[in-house]
């Protein structure tokens, strides 16, 4: 093909890609001295009339469309048995690569992308053109960065044909709509579906629904629901996921009304306004889903009227009709001579066009392992005709020049002239060896073996590559365009493994300039850096990584987003909580432990603390909004009850101080302790009989109270587990707690 002149005009340079449906070169327009692509229909197509037929109409009908962001379509034609589509050469890439490359995309550049493919799709819709088939693969990205969507109005001849025909349709059934899945008619909102999932793939850099087999995503089309973007890419605000969300509905009804609404959705989901907007909610129930049962139309017998009657014949006859006639014996005679001399004329005339057309029939020779010569000699001797195409192929054991088939078996009785086709022995010829580079090693595969290559004389061989995209071929032995024996000669494939992977560090609970650090000695590049509040990070250091955690594989030069702690949330309220602790016998030592949950986590351990008297104990909790905070005690390891602090409480100060009696509760306090909240038992360096596990230091969360547990002025009571808020235990028992705050 490369080379070859289409229509006179059309001068091929190099093919530039290819599908399962046709192949596309680059070529010449020598009238206009400029350059155009040439989609050219795949040979195993080139005899189905009805898809020719709708191939060049729906091309025909693409060309009409006049857009900016649409592929135009200048010539349509055919040769012999090519049929090809000339159309404007795009220089750049198509959308496909741009994502294996760099997705996910920055979310300003995936919503242009997305917004001027939606203004082509409403060109096209006003036009009456439906594309079926949109998919990064047919969006082209120019070098200037404007987007042209190809191939308009061709994806409608391919899904008339049945999915075993085409690969192309098996492969664009990851951007199916539902009701395509199901192979119902098809409009302007399975184009929209199709986009949705388009703009997803650029924010995620994954597909909504995978699947081992075409028909198995086609079921999750139809019956699951997809994760959604958010959950793999953080940075997409809510109203750009809410595009997504509406465009991708499996009922068509609750998806947006025309390519124009959904354009200028996306042209102001970036608004600052907008970025934050509530998501989007639908009913749960789809319509798609519902069985719609059509009425059957029962064609007229041909002939009948519209009320099933049959027309109504005059049955009148004429009022003289039974009156006798007299009858005329002579002209029948003469009648019955004449038609029997004509018939007799007649049967002469068969009879001897009988004999001049009667062909002599023969007996075929076997001319197999005669010179090609020789073969013509004896068949032309039977007076049979030898065919002017004669199949010249190599077979291993047939010298060249002799005969080793022939289209009329020896021994076959013919008619004389009958064409006889020979299958003559020829000189092996190599072929030359085609380009696999770039190819999956799948296709590769495919298109050697197709060559006539066996699988077993394809050999593979691994390596990195920062270039090849993993699984694709780097590169082959023999190179482009050296003879090959398909027969004998073996093929490398040095096939990609991606770029040499390292592993991911973990960044979390690093200041910044640690986290750009660790990444910088991974060979890895510090990308976004964004602020976001927390209840555990402290401030200035991460709190999470993006789009990779630690311990996963990243190639060196990738981008790694970190968030940055600005402490807790504006909402987060620290409150002390005190609590009256006393030892199980007073004088006597008991090791108090506390515990406690707050919007920092669960089961976090405050400290032990030994003690011999009462003292009062703070635990500094954070509590965020709607949520309690609990603190356990536990005295010489025995659990003695559970406080419930709650948000609204602590804010308004209506928590009261309880209390851990001792067991003996009636034994007098100590003498001199001193005034509750103070930190101070009168001598300066905590009470003289208590013992704490900090290395006899009192903590600075406890101090001594007075025998009578009195609480602090501004203090509250805490919320039992088992209580309500504001309702006092009634048990005096010895080592309970008195949710009153005295002992």
């Amino acid at each position: 093909m490369i080379g070859h002149q289409l229509g006179g005009r059309y001068e091929v340079i190099e093919r530039v890609g290819g599908g399962g449906m046709a192949l596309v070169y680059k070529a010449q327009d020598l009238l206009l001295n400029r350059n155009v692509a040439i989609k050219v229909l795949r040979q195993q197509f080139v005899h189905d009339e009805e898809f020719i037929r709708r191939f060049r109409r729906e091309a025909q009908s693409a060309a009409s469309l006049s857009h900016p962001n649409v592929v135009s379509i200048y010539d349509v034609g055919q040769e012999d048995d090519v049929h090809y589509i000339v159309m404007e050469y795009v220089e750049g890439k198509n959308l496909n690569e741009i994502i294996k490359e760099r997705a996910p995309l920055q979310v300003d550049e995936a919503v242009h992308i997305a917004s001027q493919i939606a203004d082509a799709l409403d060109h096209a819709h006003h036009n009456q053109i439906i594309h079926r088939d949109i998919k990064p693969h047919n969006i082209l990205i120019g070098r200037n960065g404007r987007v042209k969507v190809t191939d308009f109005g061709i994806a409608r001849a391919v899904t008339s044909t049945t999915i075993t025909q085409t690969g192309s349709v098996v492969g664009s059934v990851h951007y199916f709509s539902p009701e395509h899945a199901k192979g119902i008619v098809t409009g302007e909102k399975s184009d929209l579906y199709s986009l949705g999932i388009v703009l997803y793939q650029m924010l995620t850099g994954q597909l909504p629904f995978l699947g081992e087999s075409p028909i198995s995503v086609a079921l999750k089309h139809l019956q699951e629901e997809f994760d959604e973007p958010r959950k793999f890419n953080p940075l997409i605000p809510q109203s750009v996921e809410n595009v997504i969300l509406k465009s991708m509905r499996k009922n068509p009804q609750e998806r947006y009304q025309s390519a124009k609404e959904m354009q200028n959705d996306l042209e102001t989901c970036l608004l600052p306004e907008r970025r934050n907007e509530s998501k989007v909610d639908f009913p749960d129930e789809d319509d798609i889903d519902q069985t719609r049962v059509m009425p059957a139309i029962k064609p007229e017998p041909r002939g009948m009227t519209s009320t099933g009657t049959m027309p109504v014949m005059d049955t009148d006859t004429d009022e003289n009709s039974s009156k006798p006639k007299k009858k005329n014996w002579k002209k029948p005679t003469l009648l019955i001579s004449l038609t029997l001399l004509i018939l007799v004329a007649m049967v002469a005339v068969v009879w001897y066009v009988k004999g001049m057309l009667v062909v002599p029939e023969v007996t075929v020779p076997n001319v197999v392992n005669q010179t090609e010569e020789k073969a013509r000699e004896l068949l032309e001797a039977e007076g049979l005709v030898v065919s002017n195409d004669v199949i010249r192929q190599y077979q291993e054991n047939v010298e060249p020049g002799m005969v080793f088939d022939q289209s009329r078996d020896a021994g076959d009785v013919v008619k004389k002239g009958t064409e006889v086709q020979l299958s003559v022995g020829a000189e092996k010829t190599k072929t030359p060896m085609i380009d696999v580079k770039g190819d999956s090693y799948t296709e590769a595969v495919k298109r050697l073996t197709a060559l006539g290559f066996k699988e077993d004389q394809i050999k593979r061989k691994d390596d990195f590559s920062n270039e090849v995209p993993s699984g694709s071929v780097i590169s082959q032995t023999p190179g482009v365009n050296e003879e090959v024996d398909p027969d004998v000669d073996e093929i490398e494939l040095t096939v990609s493994k991606g770029a040499e992977t390292v592993k991911m560090p973990d960044l979390k609970n690093h200041t910044r300039s640690e986290a750009e650090q660790m990444l910088k000695e991974k060979g890895l590049v510090l990308g976004q850096v964004q602020e976001e509040s927390s209840y555990t990070v402290e401030q200035g250091k991460v709190t999470q990584q993006w789009p990779v955690e630690a311990g996963a594989d990243v190639s060196p030069g990738d981008k790694i987003t970190i968030f940055i702690s600005t402490g807790y949330p504006d909402q987060a309220l620290e409150y002390p909580f005190n609590i009256n602790v006393s030892p199980k016998e007073v004088g006597k030592n008991s090791k108090i432990r506390i515990t406690y949950e707050d919007a920092r986590g669960k089961n976090q351990e405050w400290g032990t603390r030994t003690i011999n008297s009462a003292q009062v104990l703070t635990i500094p909790l954070v509590l965020a909004p709607n949520e309690n905070g609990a603190v356990s005690v536990y005295r010489d390891g025995k659990f003695l009850d559970t406080y419930v602090v709650s948000y609204s409480e602590a804010k308004n100060g209506t928590v009261n101080v309880p209390s851990i009696d001792p067991e003996q509760s009636t034994q007098a306090p100590p003498a001199n302790t001193p005034d509750p909240g103070n930190g101070d038992n009168g001598n300066g360096n905590g009470n003289s009989d208590g013992n704490v596990d900090n290395g006899g230091e009192t903590d600075p969360g406890s101090t001594p109270v007075d025998g009578e547990g009195d609480s602090q002025e501004g203090d509250t009571s805490a919320m039992k587990t088992d209580k309500g808020p504001g309702k006092h235990k009634e048990d005096t028992k010895k080592g309970v707690i008195n949710a009153s705050g005295r002992p």
